[in-house]
């Protein structure tokens, strides 16, 4: 097996990143890439306003998470754990025990290749992994690399590769914690990752959680759930407009319920309770024992206290999960998003759709049925919220 290594500081992780490790893992043929973020990095002292080690981690699982190559693609806390500076020949070794079988590549930027034989044991180095260096233009390629690539492997018997890469994200690092101070930027992260940095505050940003505009909201919102769920959050908060415009309905507080409405989908059922404790919420004894129905509560809690969403939102994403009887517009509307935007597919979706734009009612007795049948046949108990909206919309001549 072919591994990449990717180490760097990552302060922080952005595009040009991301672009370059998916650009090598095609062009060495890698079946596996490793991020590795460096604790303590010896070659450079990190600025004053750097994040701390475990969180530079945590924006780089964001950013590899981002990737969307379960099983190929991984972040390691090797360097972080470890005590004192972040020395690759060091970090080789342990790879190299873990995976004495495989053929290690080591990838690196332009200026850490041309320095190489300044490192700590170079010559562990070239021994433990291949180098593979990153030409960012073309001047990047031209007689230096090839010079140095020379001397590597003259010297310590390296074997090199040199990729010039077909797309350029014109920032560094460091411009980008400059442009971040300035509430600028954005446009270098993935979302996610620039979500992550407003929600801290990190890189001197200082945003108003409670008062976002809709592309901060969303990166905010996707920062706090895996990438696979992306998708299925736009296309709510997407169907949610597109349905608020059908039936008069306000299209901003829709966007805003249908942006947050799984922002606390990937939380453990301990952390649901402590926010349901915080803010006072009342559980069923279903309720406490289910974090799928759980992330509706916690989620509206999270939109009303930490973002600032009104009270239609709050309920909105609140009732999003179960129903209830004698729903809102805005309250039903995100309920039928969330069971068939885009994304979604399953026997009926279509008819589910159709009713969506030419009767809100029956689209909504039909998505309760769907939802009560599939409960039945896995053998799911029904909430007593989702009974009380069949029958209330049964009863109410809806059906």
């Amino acid at each position: 097996m072919k591994i990449g290594v990717y180490g760097g500081t990552f302060n922080p992780p952005h595009l040009g990143h991301l672009i370059s490790a998916r650009f090598a893992m095609e062009y060495l043929e890698l079946d596996r890439l490793i991020f590795m973020p460096a604790g303590d990095p010896p070659h450079k002292d990190l600025p004053p306003n750097s994040p701390p080690a475990r969180r530079r981690l945590e924006m780089m699982t964001l950013a590899a998470d981002s990737m969307l190559l379960p099983g190929r693609v991984e972040v390691s806390d090797m360097e972080v754990r470890r005590e004192g500076k972040s020395y690759t020949a060091d970090t080789l070794e342990e790879l190299h025990d873990q995976y004495p079988e495989d053929e290690l590549w080591l990838l690196m930027g332009t200026d850490m290749f041309l320095t190489l034989q300044h490192w700590k044991r170079p010559e562990v180095i070239c021994s433990l992994a291949h180098l593979a260096a990153f030409a960012r233009t073309q001047a990047d390629s031209g007689e230096m690399l090839e010079i140095q690539a020379k001397y590597l492997s003259e010297t310590y018997g390296a074997k090199c590769a040199l990729i010039q890469l077909p797309q350029i994200t014109p920032v560094s690092s460091t411009q980008l914690r400059e442009l971040l101070a300035k509430g600028e930027g954005r446009q270098y992260l993935p979302p996610a990752v620039y979500g992550d940095i407003l929600r801290n505050g990190l890189y001197g940003t200082c945003a108003d959680l409670r008062d976002l505009d809709h592309e901060d909201l969303t990166a905010c919102s996707l920062s706090m759930v895996y990438a696979k769920r992306h998708a299925h959050i736009l296309g709510v908060a997407q169907t949610a407009v597109e349905l608020a415009k059908r039936w008069n309905c306000d299209e901003k507080l829709a966007f805003r319920a249908g942006i947050l409405h799984d922002c606390t989908k990937y939380l453990s059922l301990e952390d649901h309770l402590a926010i349901c404790e915080e803010y006072g919420l009342e559980l069923d004894e279903m309720e406490a024992g289910s974090a799928k129905l759980l992330h509706a509560k916690t989620g509206a809690a999270l939109a009303r206290h930490l973002y600032g969403q009104n009270d239609e939102v709050y309920w909105a994403i609140y009732w999003h999960t179960t129903g209830k009887e004698d729903m809102t517009p805005l309250e039903k509307i995100i309920y039928l998003a969330d069971y068939m935007e885009p994304n979604r597919k399953f026997d009926g979706v279509e008819e589910l759709r159709r009713l969506c734009y030419t009767d809100l009612d029956q689209a909504l007795l039909l998505g309760v049925r769907m939802s009560i049948e599939d409960l039945n046949e896995r053998g799911v108990p029904i909430h007593k919220n989702t009974q009380g909206a069949m029958d209330w919309l049964l009863e109410h001549g809806k059906g």
